[in-house]
Formats: structure tokens, C-alpha cells, sequence
């Protein structure tokens, strides 16, 4: 634990048997900023949750999920959760002016860290039929693309141990060159024994589906918590082009745009203030567009305070946990 520099995806267990998942990379001094997936079966009551029906077991630990994880009432009902019962889970924080979701790190009895979940994986002697299925997936994906294994990591039930032969194959790709030329092998295999999903980072492989998600490399991460103070200012739909993609793989996604163009009169702004990124905070917005097309969002414009240089800047927050219709889409068409 001292030594663990806490990346988006991470998943760790807490003492009241909660398992979280690591959001982003500016977290507080002894906090995680994090997002709940798994309850303990005998707390779920404590949460007004619409839960999936399908359930895990971690040891011998029953748990659930909320059958939505990153809806507007799913984290309305996650937070007043802990609120009430739990509340050293709850951090305000000073620059986002809200309450957070951040688990303090004395309360964390365990970490998953994908890379070191694979490398575990490797050294298993009697893997199941899934996890050698992961195994030959990933040779062949390591092959295809030229990522060495190193660059790979495990998400999901098989990083927790968890796994049943319902569970999709969950990978993490180090960097965003990795997750690129990942994304080209994909393509490419997919006319063979592969099956890509457009642009929902998905393919399948020998009937199974698996999922792939980038993490920053240790060296990618150069922002730090409280270096930017952000001030919400209003609900905006608008179309516009993303300009560079270059970090839209990560969590949060952050598409740097151009060609603001509101779609009705409240999300009419001065040029001062039109955004200049989108940044979505649910990780199904992640590597949704390309560099060129045209996007439909809704989101909450914030001003963003640099707290070191006295500079500031507009970008639009999609997942802002505030609004119900919070959205991106490619616009297929450029008669908007």
C-alpha cells in the first residue's frame, strides 16, 4: 500500500467489503477518488439500487452490482448510501466544490493492480478454461501488434478471481501508442478470428466476447490533484468537430473540439466561453470518435481555473453525476 500509486482501473477491497474501482489519476492526499461496483450481498439494502441479477463471489463474500453503473441514479443512490451509513467514504472537495466518492487509503485491505493480476495469471499451474482462453487471446494479440505482454493487464471478475464461464475476458492496455496499435490489430484480425464491435473497444474470440481499455503509463500522467479548480456554469447541447483524440482512450476522455455550434438558445455562449474540450467522466463515452467527425453532446460547461499559471478555460463535463441526460454521439452526418 505504501508504495501504490493508485491508476483509473485499479480495483481494491475496503473493510466493510466494498470493492471499488480507481477514477482517474488526481486523486487526495490519503483518498482515492474511486466508483463502487461490488456491494457485499448483506449491505445491498443500504443502497437504493436497481441491482443486476446475476451474482459474484470474492472468497466467501456474496456480492452484487448495480445494474447500471454510471447512471445518473445509480450515483444518486450510491451516494446517499454512504451519506447515511457510511460517511468517512464521502470527501468534499475544495476544487470540484462537491462531494466525491473517495475511499480513505487506511480503510483499503486489498489491491488488484491489472499488470500484476497478469502476471499472476502467468504463474497459475491449473488454469481454467477461461483464463487459458485469456492467455492464448492475448498471445495472439501481443503477436498481431507488436504490445509486449509487459504493456498488458487484467480488469474485470478474472482480475478479482472471480471469474465464471459467463464472464467476458476484461483487458487494460498501458499507454495511449499501445492502445492504438492494439486497436489496429483488432481491426485487422477482425476479418479472421476476431469480431470488432465498432468503436466500443470490443471484439470476440473463439465466441467470447473481451473488452480492452487503456490506462495511462506512469510517465503519461502529468496532472496532479488541485493543480485546476473547476466552477459548473450551465447545461449545454451543442454539435461540434473533435480536433485531437490523442487522449480520448483514457478515463476521464478528453476530446479537444472545435466548431461549437449550440443546438438551442441556452447553450448560445460568447466566444470567451465556448469550450475548448469535452471530457467525459463514464467510461462508455472513451474512444467514441475519431479526430475529424462531428459530435452531439450534452454536458454541464465549467469554467477551469489553472491554479498556477491564473489561467482559465471552458470545458463541457459529461457524467457529471448532476443531470440525467448527459450524452456523446458521433453525428453521422454533416447536415446539422
Amino acid at each position: 500500500m505504501k508504495t501504490w500509486m493508485p491508476m483509473d482501473g485499479d480495483a481494491f477491497q475496503t473493510q466493510h467489503g466494498f470493492i471499488f474501482y480507481t477514477f482517474g489519476y488526481e486523486h487526495p492526499p490519503d483518498r482515492v477518488t474511486a466508483f463502487l461496483k461490488y456491494i457485499p450481498e448483506q449491505r445491498k439494502q443500504l443502497f437504493k439500487l436497481q441491482y443486476a441479477t446475476r451474482h459474484w463471489k470474492l472468497n466467501s463474500t456474496a456480492l452484487v452490482r448495480p445494474k447500471e453503473l454510471y447512471s445518473y441514479e445509480s450515483f444518486n443512490g450510491i451516494m446517499n448510501g454512504f451519506r447515511m451509513h457510511f460517511p468517512e467514504y464521502i470527501y468534499y472537495c475544495p476544487f470540484r466544490n462537491k462531494e466525491l466518492v473517495c475511499p480513505k487509503k487506511a480503510q483499503i485491505m486489498k489491491v488488484y493492480v491489472p499488470s500484476q493480476r497478469l502476471r499472476m495469471l502467468l504463474k497459475e499451474k491449473l488454469p481454467d478454461h477461461l483464463q487459458k482462453q485469456t492467455l492464448e487471446l492475448l498471445s495472439l494479440l501481443s503477436a498481431e501488434s507488436g504490445v509486449s505482454f509487459d504493456d498488458f493487464g487484467l480488469h474485470g471478475s478474472l482480475a478479482l478471481n472471480m471469474q465464471s464461464e459467463k464472464s467476458d475476458i476484461d483487458l487494460v492496455v498501458y499507454g495511449a501508442n499501445n492502445f492504438r496499435r492494439l486497436e489496429a490489430s483488432v481491426n485487422r484480425l477482425s476479418q479472421n478470428s476476431l469480431s470488432s464491435f465498432e468503436r466500443r473497444n470490443r471484439g470476440e474470440y473463439e465466441g467470447r466476447v473481451f473488452v480492452y481499455n487503456a490506462v495511462k503509463k506512469p510517465e503519461e500522467v502529468t496532472e496532479n490533484y488541485g493543480d485546476r479548480k473547476y466552477l459548473p456554469l450551465a447545461t449545454v447541447s451543442f454539435h461540434c468537430r473533435v480536433e485531437d483524440d490523442s487522449q480520448a482512450m483514457f478515463r476521464p476522455a478528453v476530446y479537444r473540439i472545435c466548431e461549437y455550434q449550440p443546438l438551442n438558445l441556452t447553450s448560445k455562449l460568447k466566444n470567451i466561453m465556448v469550450p475548448e474540450t469535452v471530457v467525459s467522466m463514464i467510461g462508455c463515452h472513451r474512444n467514441v470518435a475519431k479526430k475529424g467527425e462531428r459530435l452531439e453532446v450534452s454536458g454541464v460547461l465549467e469554467r477551469v481555473e489553472d491554479m498556477a499559471l491564473g489561467k482559465s478555460s471552458f470545458q463541457v463535463v459529461v457524467g457529471s453525476g448532476n443531470n440525467r441526460y448527459e450524452n456523446i454521439s458521433v453525428v453521422r452526418s454533416d447536415s446539422t
